[in-house]
């Protein structure tokens, strides 16, 4: 699902995953139990989750239960169950990375499918990783492990550099619990000076029928991203946290739209993929081939995702 806010000077592509039981349902901090811990902090001491961190785990984990009941959150990349075909692959693509499904209008996020133009990083990405100080080690060694290994995965499939860092990051991924995202406002009005506040309750007040969401910078709107941020709720059992991460990451690369007609895709509200799939690697192939240009409009992107879908589909041959 895709938002679309305008700020001055600025754009930010906000998108996010949103459930319901049948389907995907330097600034300091105050107090020590909502701030971040740095990316290499050693420490012992994990502050206490509230009530209601607590309250969303048990409701989380009912979600995912209920989700694998019906089949859905599939690990499989797909297979002769879900073909597509060159046409399926290009209409998809166009949906996926030239429309908008939500906008901002009076500081209200609404939904409006609208025409967009092709957006992608241009520069290599510097990704860091900040955890919520109440997420326990192990979950943080989990999630990292997840996030770096993933991070290689899109680089190799894209030939984007994106690499690991520990400081001057433009994509930021944050791992936090229900008390540490409330308290995010200062920490994302420093990483994306001059969001509008719209953008900034999205995160901050965000419900919890938005299971994760990620954000991306176009300065001067002309389709090149230079700063992301993604949320990533702490309070997700594994499987749920780690299709969050998947499908996240790859918007905040530029495949920023749901489509329900995508199959086999993470793209795709149902929740019926929970991790990328191969056809989402062919959307990613797509979105970063060299004549694949930022700024181009569905007109201009169709004809060429044609040119390359093909080629991509012959060497599956």
């Amino acid at each position: 699902m895709t938002i679309g806010t305008t700020t001055i000077a600025k754009h930010i592509l906000l998108a996010a995953c949103l459930g319901g039981l049948a389907a995907c349902d330097p600034a300091l901090f105050p107090d020590s139990t909502v701030s971040m811990l740095p990316d290499d902090a050693e420490t012992e001491v994990v502050a206490e989750r509230s009530a209601e961190s607590l309250a969303l785990s048990r409701y989380y984990a009912r979600v995912q239960a209920g989700l694998l009941t019906q089949g859905l959150l599939r690990q499989d990349g797909g297979g002769p169950d879900v073909p597509f075909t060159t046409r399926n692959l290009v209409d998809n693509f166009v949906r996926i990375a030239l429309f908008d499904e939500y906008t901002s209008v009076n500081g209200r996020i609404i939904a409006q499918q609208t025409s967009s133009q092709l957006r992608k990083w241009v520069s290599p990405v510097r990704m860091k990783v900040e955890f919520g100080a109440s997420i326990p080690e192990e979950q943080r060694l989990t999630d990292r492990g997840n996030i770096v290994s993933y991070a290689s995965r899109l680089s190799r499939i894209s030939g984007l550099p994106i690499r690991q860092t520990t400081e001057n990051a433009n994509f930021h991924v944050f791992v936090v619990n229900e008390d540490e995202r409330r308290a995010l406002a200062p920490r994302i009005r420093q990483i994306l000076p001059g969001i509008d506040e719209g953008a900034l309750r999205t995160v901050v007040d965000m419900p919890r029928s938005t299971f994760c969401l990620v954000f991306a910078l176009d300065p001067g709107d002309k389709g090149t991203y230079s700063q992301a941020l993604a949320i990533i709720r702490g309070e997700h059992p594994d499987l749920l946290r780690l299709s969050c991460i998947h499908e996240e990451i790859a918007q905040g690369l530029g495949l920023s739209n749901d489509s329900p007609a995508a199959r086999p895709s993470v793209f795709n509200d149902d929740e019926e993929f929970g991790l990328l799939t191969t056809h989402d690697e062919f959307l990613l192939r797509i979105l970063y081939d060299p004549r694949m240009r930022p700024g181009m409009n569905e007109i201009e992107a169709r004809e060429q995702a044609e040119l390359i879908a093909s080629e991509l589909m012959d060497g599956q041959s």
